[in-house]
């Protein structure tokens, strides 16, 4: 066979020589042997090389939603876009001031404070009386206490519970418990001692 020179390669490995034969040209495998050369016959397209057809008006209509408004992505300042939210940079601030202390080895609360000015929209923590919250946790557990026992009177009329009221009714006693640790008893009187 003469050895002509090659002037284009498809997709599929197809290639077409000066003359315009058409070939797959010989190939060696993995185990060390040689596929022939195959002669494609002319007019044949596998395929690979097949173009898919694009309906220009169907693509458009896919993709009509993804593109936005036209003209908007010029108007946007990229000063602006780099700047962030005031939330996102507080985060910021908080995650960096969280680093800091965990490189130096120290609570979150130990590092230094920002400034007032820094500072102006966040409210200053209001000293917490323990004696309000221990009377706040017990009106928590009293209205858990009081549904509990309103959905154990409706079992026992007959009543089917389904499963997460089942499980309140059986919490009663882990409320009475909870509120006789915080000094209080079942009906929400502050014990006297």
């Amino acid at each position: 066979m003469p050895t002509v020179e090659t002037t284009k390669v498809s997709r599929s490995g197809i290639t077409t020589s000066e003359s315009g034969e058409r070939h797959i040209p010989s190939s060696t495998r993995p185990d060390g042997s040689v596929r022939k050369e195959i002669k494609v016959r002319p007019g044949y397209r596998p395929p690979e090389d097949v173009e898919i057809y694009k309906n220009r008006t169907a693509e458009g209509f896919r993709n009509r939603g993804k593109a936005g408004i036209p003209g908007a992505e010029s108007l946007k300042d990229d000063a602006e876009s780099s700047k962030g939210s005031t939330a996102a940079n507080k985060n910021a601030k908080r995650r960096e001031a969280r680093k800091k202390a965990a490189a130096a080895g120290t609570d979150e609360k130990d590092v230094e404070q920002p400034k007032a000015s820094e500072t102006k929209d966040v409210p200053a923590p209001l000293p917490v009386d323990p004696e309000a919250e221990k009377e706040k946790e017990a009106k928590k557990l009293l209205k858990k206490l009081r549904q509990a026992k309103e959905l154990k009177d409706k079992k026992e009329k007959g009543d089917a519970l389904l499963p997460e009221q089942f499980e309140k009714v059986i919490k009663i006693n882990e409320l009475i418990r909870q509120l006789d640790g915080l000094g209080f008893d079942a009906q929400g009187e502050k014990k006297n001692g």
